[in-house]
């Protein structure tokens, strides 16, 4: 076991762990944030998407080690103010999500897109979420969130 630091959401911890341990095990098991999901474990589906110091990654298999002194966003840290991030409140107000395990990598990634792009295309849109499966089939609803937060962003 060795000592890391990490500013989650804004606060810093101490975590104990193996090096070894991915960041999403620390984010579930140690610190309690179960927005982030255990999909494939291959970086392959993004259900385990975090922001690490701004930037869109999946946690499912970044060791802990790598990530030492870094900040780190979830789904959880992305309202302020008791006020949801407005992909947040796109999603829900186009229903974008039915069972919800993929919901956590789609709203991550759109918001890192918006953060990159504050009017991005419905066909960079589509491009972007490529790499979050949802097997609901909400992807023409997660589409319009993401128009409906990029308009309300500007």
């Amino acid at each position: 076991m060795e000592s890391f630091s990490l500013t989650v959401n804004g606060k810093t911890h101490t975590i104990n762990s193996s090096p070894q341990a991915p960041l999403l095990y620390v984010l579930r098991n140690q610190l309690q944030l179960n927005g982030p999901k255990y999909g494939c474990g291959f970086e392959q589906c993004g259900a385990c998407m975090v922001h690490i110091d701004g930037k869109c990654g999946p946690s499912c298999q970044i060791p802990i080690k790598e990530v030492n002194g870094k900040t780190i966003t979830t789904i959880e840290g992305l309202a302020k103010d008791n006020e949801l991030h407005p992909v947040q409140q796109a999603f829900i107000d186009e229903q974008a999500a039915q069972c919800g395990y993929c919901i956590n990598g789609l709203v991550m990634n759109s918001v890192a897109l918006l953060n990159e792009n504050q009017n991005p295309s419905e066909e960079t849109i589509k491009e972007r979420l490529q790499r979050n499966i949802c097997r609901c089939g909400v992807h023409s609803r997660v589409v319009k969130a993401v128009q409906k937060a990029s308009s309300s962003q500007r």
